[in-house]
């Protein structure tokens, strides 16, 4: 098992969802951010079933730094209760997860 996770949240629109991504990159809070467009999203919200287009941010991060990256997501997110979750990367190839270390380094070492 690795220290690396995948965060992941949804967005009203793509300018959210780009803001979220690229600040999360320049306080290298994240090493990546994926933007997914054209997703569809069910789910029941205060008791009435909803449906919605949504972006979904698929952002690589470490483990002991999910809350600040929870804190920059929901700092600058419209919803009400963003969604933010973390899955363990559980293996990788070695060269890509050296990658993501270094771009996880914060600033001030560079």
């Amino acid at each position: 098992m690795t220290d690396k996770i995948l965060v992941l949240t949804t967005c009203a629109s793509e300018e959210e969802a780009r803001r979220i991504a690229r600040t999360l990159v320049e306080r290298r809070l994240a090493a990546c951010v994926n933007i997914l467009s054209n997703l569809r999203s069910v789910y029941r919200w205060k008791g009435a079933l909803e449906e919605e287009s949504e972006y979904l941010l698929v952002i690589k991060s470490r483990r002991d730094l999910f809350e600040a990256v929870r804190a920059g997501i929901e700092s600058q997110h419209s919803y009400e209760l963003p969604e933010v979750i973390a899955l363990a990367v559980v293996e990788g190839s070695e060269a890509y997860l050296g990658w993501l270390e270094r771009e996880l380094t914060p600033a001030s070492a560079d």
